[in-house]
């Protein structure tokens, strides 16, 4: 992408884990809607003399993530203090891991890219600090102090924005998997942090573990962090104009220097907010009120009973078992939701093949190819104009199915087909019902079709004489009189073949 220069991006992404209480005492882990500063307790609020437990569930998962991403897991671990003063920081440290993460070493296939993963360790969230508008003062609610927060560090290995951009989208499709985070980005659930740093091509080597070494003489341009990035749009503009920004100093002969940026939204550039600290300005060490963690083989093998098929794996099974495109399977394993409802649909569809004594292995092609094409291009259409989800609808995977059988075996056409499904996404219901009760059973009858067709052909002679000339696109105004005088129940293949007929 550039002649010149190498673009080496890393990322740090923290996902809230939603467990039922904080990560270091039995307060309620959900804060959403309740009063500031009204899920707090003198632990995670710090007080002097209390003493910090380590929630279990929220170690399991951070391991269960581990081992999803083909990590290895640091049998000894511990909890580290990691000292910095912030106003939403109610002790003046962090608890969080240095050393000894819970996990190391991963992957996450991208593309064509394996993407490697430095470590996967927990901390607890901060509070948050709100600013209200035109006054000279912040207040700070401690709700979200203590939050179970699971950090995901990458190499410095990902070539663009766009596979940054894959990338989160794909780890948030892992948590949402394994339901250990809703992983939220407008809501502050999951968020993402780029590192960024434009090299001259040749003059730097990448030598594994998160260390990049100059060549020769050569200066290494330092890294930049943006922070403030809550959606996927967003990290991929971030990152192409930092890039964008990085190369323009370089070659203006401008300064670089190591610091933290965050993003401006509406004026979609990054700015300035302090030099970047060094893992020595936190001044690590271990958390003296907080045991080692000794992790047993056992344990591992119990946590492991959890882990479930993954998007990457159903994607690649819906293609070849179901026979879905590259692209559509995409959409499909995007939801865990969706993706399980398509497989019932699926199933319920290869039951009614076996009891009409048909071959579903000769059928599931174009079987898969319907469902995929009225689930995807127009049930989508319903949820996306009403913001739903597939679990927010009233069309059980049983109806779908009945729905899909009797478009493929041509009781409905169309037309009829989608107003069909438009009743059953207002008010859910069994399709051969709504199909009888609104009469839109297809017409395959052809001596009634030829009946009215025949009426049609007396009435539009002008019409005949302009198709007997060669106007062959006329043929389209006798389907339209037909579909018209059936109200749109007529079998438009049949429709044509009598047309064909009897005006030859």
């Amino acid at each position: 992408m550039h002649e010149k220069y190498d673009v080496i991006i890393g990322l740090e992404i923290h996902a809230e884990l939603k467990t039922k209480s904080k990560m270091f005492c039995s307060c309620d882990n959900d804060a959403e809607a309740k009063g500031a500063n009204t899920v707090v307790c003198p632990i995670c609020l710090g007080h002097p003399g209390t003493i910090p437990l380590a929630n279990k569930q929220a170690i399991a998962w951070t391991i269960l993530t581990g081992l999803a991403l083909d990590c290895k897991v640091n049998k000894l671990s511990k909890f580290d203090r990691k000292n910095y003063f912030y106003p939403d920081l109610p002790k003046g440290y962090q608890i969080s891991q240095y050393d000894l993460p819970l996990v190391y070493d991963g992957v996450l296939k991208v593309g064509d890219n394996d993407i490697k993963i430095t470590r996967i360790h927990l901390e607890e969230d901060t509070g948050k600090s709100t600013h209200p508008g035109g006054k000279n003062f912040s207040l700070i609610d401690y709700n979200r102090g203590g939050t179970p927060l699971m950090e995901m560090v990458t190499e410095p290995v990902i070539p663009d924005a766009a596979s940054a951009k894959k990338f989160c989208q794909q780890y948030q499709q892992i948590l949402r998997y394994l339901d250990i985070s809703n992983a939220d980005m407008e809501k502050g659930q999951m968020r993402c942090e780029a590192n960024i740093s434009v090299q001259e091509k040749g003059k730097w080597e990448y030598k594994g573990k998160c260390e990049i070494l100059s060549l020769g003489e050569y200066k290494l341009n330092p890294k930049v962090e943006v922070k403030n990035i809550n959606s996927f749009k967003a990290l991929e503009k971030a990152i192409e104009y930092e890039i964008k920004r990085q190369i323009n100093a370089i070659e203006d002969g401008d300064e670089l220097i190591q610091e933290t940026r965050g993003w401006n939204e509406d004026k979609k550039e990054t700015v300035s907010q302090r030099v970047k600290e060094t893992s020595a300005d936190y001044r690590y060490f271990p958390e003296p009120d907080i045991p080692p963690l000794n992790i047993s083989d056992e344990w591992i093998e119990e946590i492991k009973k959890d882990l479930i098929e993954l998007p990457h794996t159903k994607k690649d099974r819906f293609i070849r078992q179901y026979f879905f495109t590259d692209d559509i399977a995409e959409i499909i394993v995007s939801d865990k939701n969706l993706a399980d409802y398509t497989e019932n649909v699926i199933s319920e569809l290869r039951a009614w093949i076996d009891s009409n004594g048909d071959d579903w292995e000769r059928q599931q092609k174009k079987l898969a190819k319907s469902v995929s094409n009225w689930l995807i291009s127009e049930l989508f259409k319903h949820l996306k104009e009403d913001n739903l989800n597939i679990s927010d609808i009233n069309i059980t995977p049983e109806n779908f199915a009945e729905f899909i059988s009797l478009v493929y075996q041509g009781k409905v056409n169309s037309s009829a087909a989608q107003k069909i499904l438009e009743e059953m996404y207002k008010n859910g219901g069994d399709p051969s019902n709504i199909m009888q009760d609104m009469g839109l059973e297809q017409i395959d009858d052809s001596a009634e079709l030829e009946k009215t067709i025949s009426e049609i052909i007396t009435n539009n002679q002008k019409q005949v004489e302009e198709y007997k000339g060669g106007k062959e696109n006329v043929l389209q105004f006798f389907v339209g009189q037909t579909m018209a005088a059936t109200k749109g129940k007529a079998n438009p293949k049949l429709v044509t073949e009598i047309l064909k007929k009897l005006l030859s």
